[in-house]
C-alpha cells in the first residue's frame, strides 16, 4: 500500500549561489558527510547536490510533515549502492515520522528516483508498506 508520494524540481543555479554565498555552513546544515563527498566526486558538484536537495524536499513531502519538528535536513540521507542507484536513510525525526506512519505488521519502504537536466534537477519519492511474513 502506498503510504505517501512527493516530488520536488530544483534550480541547480539556486544550488550553486548558495554554495557561492554560503559555503560550507549551507552544505553542512542541508547534507550528510557521505551526500557532500559523493557531490563532491562529481564532475558537477552542485547538481549531484541538487538532485540531493530535491530528494530530501520529496521525502519530506512523501512524510507529510514538510520540515520543522518532525523531519530535519541531515536525517533524510540520499545514500547510492553499489550500482550507484539512489535510496534514502531516515533517522532521528525523520525516522519516527515514518514509523508513526507505517500500519503494524508492516514494513516500510522508501524509492526515490533521480534525474537532472540542467538548470533543473527533479526527485519523485513513494512511500509503500508491505506486509512482514
Amino acid at each position: 500500500m502506498i503510504l505517501g508520494v512527493g516530488t520536488d524540481l530544483c534550480d541547480i543555479r539556486r544550488i550553486e549561489r548558495s554554495i557561492e554565498r554560503f559555503g560550507e555552513r549551507f552544505l553542512e546544515r542541508v547534507f550528510t558527510e557521505t551526500e557532500r563527498a559523493r557531490a563532491q566526486a562529481h564532475k558537477a558538484p552542485a547538481a549531484a547536490y541538487a538532485k540531493r536537495f530535491a530528494a530530501k524536499e520529496a521525502c519530506a513531502k512523501a512524510l507529510g510533515c514538510g520540515f520543522g519538528q518532525h523531519a530535519a535536513w541531515r536525517e533524510i540521507g540520499v545514500e547510492n549502492d553499489a550500482a550507484g542507484r539512489p535510496a534514502l536513510a531516515l533517522t532521528g525525526a525523520a525516522r519516527e515520522t515514518l514509523e508513526r506512519l507505517t500500519p503494524p505488521g508492516h514494513a516500510a519502504r522508501l524509492t526515490v528516483s533521480l534525474s537532472d537536466e540542467p538548470p533543473l534537477a527533479v526527485a519523485f519519492v513513494v512511500i509503500s508498506a508491505e506486509p512482514v511474513a
